[in-house]
């Protein structure tokens, strides 16, 4: 054999299988290091206002027992028990869809029709999932899109990562640069002004814009250009050529031939599929804040007629309404779809198997959201207390305290993963401390909504994106492995916007 052969014989070996931390030994040490946290200031004292009665109430930061600890991940279940069920019947709907064949010859005839413009899907996907994100807060509904996107772009040629970076990135920079967002934006102007502190919109609707169309710009590009690379050469992938057929096989993308063509029945469930996902979309928007100025009789007058269907209307769904509506549409599809319908219980089941792992991941990342509750949430009072305090104290410039500010929330953000969360925890200590430095509450609340939408593209106390990744089959550790250059990227044009508007504004 020469030596031409023998080099031949080197460049096409696989790419061997790197060492992954596993998701779930993640998710424990997650849960030991709040569980630490909470030791080191045990006892601490902390004043944490009250929204509802406006009025500061004392307490102190209680330190996790050994029964928190040890309950912590099966009390998680319980905590993230609204999502764990949406997933349970996002699986039996994927399975109903799946046995049609709709979904996997939908994905070929797409690439197909595609060919040469593969690339156009992801800036495209991208400001669509930006535009939910800011105006509604769009996170734990994108759950159902990972597994589609991510099996989407690897029949296109690319991987699973463009479709799962697609999603997480596209939906998160929509959350960081909120406009109108009520679960971030409206939270912390309602804690600010609860505290006494006014709020002016505007400036935080110019900042949030700004902040959405940079932070979108850098997402789009990274997601892209990684795309471009993976197309040209597979050997680019963070993927070894062995997991990169593994998920060929998971997904189901190799079912269909790449000549196959869409029957009648087929064409039918694919209007029904995405109809689904459209009324679920429709249904999480805040229709009653944003078009009705939270006034709840006028819209109930427009969107009473919805509510016959779960007992709430559009607007006001959340889990267990969109569970249930998926599980409908799942039983349509399999009746329009599946030539045997005695089949169709049996696949149901498996459907439900199907997201076991999956919803373990959720409820260990719940479990530490649920220690820190338990803690009565105290930890993280007396940490925004205390750091905003010092800050106040030390007489540094705006755009300093601003910065450090974000830098602050970073932290907290870890600890509190909910935005509302944060914002009731935070806004009514922070306001009126920047106020009294005749400072911008509004690039200050920007600042928090910044910082927790960073955090909140790499968290993995965050039980839609943990939920998400592992139902595309992508572990944690390999997405932050991916994905740390364009966080940090995004998160120093954040600082820089940021600084900007707190110099403007001063």
């Amino acid at each position: 054999m020469d030596n031409s052969e023998n080099l031949d014989r080197k460049e096409v070996q696989p790419k061997k299988k790197r060492f992954h931390l596993d998701t779930f030994i993640i998710l424990l040490l997650v849960i030991l290091f709040v569980a630490i946290l909470s030791w080191c200031f045990n006892g601490q004292p902390y004043n944490y206002f009250n929204n509802k009665t406006g009025e500061q109430v004392t307490g102190n930061v209680v330190g996790a027992t050994l029964g928190m600890i040890v309950m912590a991940p099966i009390e998680g279940l319980g905590h993230g028990i609204e999502i764990i069920g949406f997933v349970f019947v996002l699986g039996a709907f994927l399975g109903l869809t799946n046995a049609t064949g709709a979904l996997e010859t939908g994905i070929k005839s797409l690439v197909r029709k595609m060919h040469g413009h593969e690339l156009v899907l992801i800036p495209v996907l991208m400001a669509i999932f930006a535009i939910c994100g800011s105006t509604y807060g769009m996170c734990e509904e994108t759950v159902g899109f990972y597994i589609l996107l991510a099996s989407t772009m690897l029949a296109a040629g690319m991987d699973p990562m463009v479709g799962v970076a697609t999603v997480l990135l596209g939906a998160g920079v929509g959350c960081l640069g909120s406009t109108v967002n009520p679960f971030a934006v409206g939270a912390a102007v309602a804690g600010s002004e609860a505290a006494g502190v006014s709020v002016n919109q505007g400036p935080i609707l110019i900042e949030g814009l700004i902040l959405l169309v940079v932070t979108y710009a850098i997402a789009a590009t990274f997601v892209t250009l990684y795309a471009k690379k993976v197309l040209k050469d597979k050997g680019k992938s963070i993927f070894s050529s062995v997991e990169l057929d593994n998920f060929g096989t998971i997904y189901g993308t190799k079912a269909a031939s790449n000549d196959a063509k869409l029957t009648k029945r087929q064409v039918a469930v694919l209007w029904i599929f995405g109809f689904t996902f459209l009324v679920m979309i429709l249904s999480f928007i805040p229709w009653q804040d944003i078009a009705f100025g939270g006034d709840e009789d006028k819209f109930l007058a427009a969107f009473g007629w919805s509510q016959y269907l779960t007992g709430n209307p559009l607007g006001w769904w959340y889990f267990k309404d969109s569970a249930m509506w998926f599980m409908i549409m799942g039983i349509v599809i399999g009746l329009v779809g599946i030539e045997d319908k005695s089949s169709m219980a049996k696949i149901i089941v498996n459907g439900f198997a199907d997201m076991i792992s999956v919803n373990l991941v959720i409820a260990l990342s719940h479990g530490s959201a649920w220690l820190l509750e338990t803690s009565q949430t105290a930890l993280g009072g007396y940490l925004v207390q205390a750091s905003v305090t010092g800050l106040a104290n030390s007489g540094m410039p705006q755009w300093l305290f601003i910065f450090l500010d974000y830098i602050l929330h970073i932290g907290l953000s870890f600890l509190v993963p909910s935005s509302s969360g944060l914002a009731g925890i935070s806004s009514p200590i922070v306001s009126p401390i920047v106020s009294g430095l005749h400072g911008s509450v509004e690039t200050s609340i920007m600042a928090y909504v910044a910082a927790s939408g960073v955090v909140n593209l790499l968290t993995p106390t965050n039980g839609a994106i943990m939920g998400g990744l592992s139902l595309a089959h992508v572990e944690y550790s390999t997405w932050l492995k991916w994905s740390w250059k364009p966080i940090l990227c995004i998160a120093g044009a954040s600082v820089i916007v940021l600084i900007v508007a707190a110099l403007i504004l001063a």
